[in-house]
């Protein structure tokens, strides 16, 4: 049984999790952690979820729960998780991170951090949007002298754009066809924009009442498109994902995986 600390435990994501996890007997809920000055800090995680009362207070001591034998599920932000990694490598505990918006420099001390522990971090936990990468992947590889494009829309709160979904979608495409993806990725066209260059991968960020978040790669060629959507219906699919995650983290070595290690693609 895995034994899981939800961060971020009065959010969205972290209330789903709580409520999954009581409904699987796969993993039992040893901690719930917020940031101080949450209004939720003391409540019953159970109850904040909509269940019924865990005994397990929302707490923000995070580093006295962290232990080797527990997994954190962390959907926060990047600055927060960057913080629950610092504890987790030095505790030994496995943790899974969702959290987006890293910048370069917070990818790299994340890099060096998760090596010291069990650690999964993915912009995107869905298993279908896992899936449509390594797809994305393989007609990259194929249609070499199609344009690519992102195009990635979600809830009117998020606050980074675009995605961490459709940046690591671009990067796929531009991995496949030997490319590097940042001084080819263009985030928007404005004006006289002149010929679209033929390695040029866009990526548009559309912000949208309550989308949970879809993802559509279009590959366009002469005279014919092929365009791959995903679309998250709920937050549920991110959340069984990072179960499954946290599942099969446990058992590995230390080292920084990502989904695809989990699913085995």
């Amino acid at each position: 049984m895995a034994k899981i600390i939800v961060a971020g435990a009065a959010g969205r994501m972290g209330r789903m999790l709580i409520s999954l996890v009581a409904q699987d007997r796969a993993h039992s809920l040893v901690g719930a952690v917020e940031a101080a000055g949450v209004a939720a800090i003391g409540r019953d995680s159970g109850e904040l979820a909509g269940g019924g009362p865990n005994g397990i207070p929302i707490s923000v001591d995070y580093a006295s729960i962290a232990a080797p034998d527990t997994v954190t599920l962390d959907f926060t932000n990047a600055e927060a998780s960057l913080a629950h990694l610092e504890v987790a490598a030095k505790n030994g505990a496995a943790i899974v991170i969702g959290s987006t918006g890293f910048t370069p420099e917070m990818e790299q001390r994340a890099a060096a951090l998760a090596v010291q522990t069990r650690t999964v971090i993915a912009p995107n936990m869905s298993i279908g949007v896992n899936v449509l990468s390594k797809i994305v992947s393989e007609v990259a590889a194929i249609l070499t002298d199609f344009d690519a494009e992102v195009v990635e829309f979600h809830h009117r709160t998020k606050v980074d754009a675009p995605s961490g979904t459709a940046l690591a979608l671009g990067r796929a495409i531009a991995a496949a066809r030997g490319k590097s993806f940042a001084p080819n990725a263009v985030y928007g066209r404005q004006g006289i924009t002149g010929v679209r260059p033929s390695d040029q991968i866009g990526v548009l960020a559309l912000r949208v009442g309550d989308a949970v978040g879809d993802h559509t790669v279009i590959f366009g060629g002469q005279g014919e498109r092929l365009e791959l959507t995903h679309r998250a219906q709920s937050r549920e699919g991110l959340a069984r994902g990072a179960l499954r995650a946290a599942q099969w983290v446990l058992g590995q070595r230390p080292g920084l995986y990502t989904m695809r290690d989990v699913l085995g693609l």
